[in-house]
């Protein structure tokens, strides 16, 4: 992914509210079945790490990332933005 097209989905990101929550059980098949559904009906999302997390929040956005098969668009403070194309894409990224 490119730096534009990650600005791009940053200022797409902005506006949108966490989606999915990740507390003191952290990163569960549940957690990451929720994402992958959620990611394919809208593509760009946004979750948030609760205080309770024992993890790191950036460590969570990878592996959340990872398992989905998504990118990880942005970490600030205790949230993150993921984006994976649907299999009908509505997000077009510049080239």
């Amino acid at each position: 992914m490119t730096s534009k097209q990650r600005a791009y989905l940053r200022k797409l990101a902005q506006k949108l509210d966490p989606v999915v929550q990740i507390g003191k059980g952290g990163v569960t098949p549940e957690v990451v079945a929720s994402v992958n559904e959620v990611l394919e009906a809208r593509e760009l999302i946004k979750a948030t790490v609760l205080d309770n997390c024992f993890e790191e929040v950036r460590d969570v956005a990878n592996t959340v990332g990872e398992r989905a098969r998504a990118e990880v668009v942005q970490v600030i403070g205790r949230k993150f933005v993921l984006y994976r194309p649907a299999k009908k894409p509505v997000i077009e990224l510049a080239r």
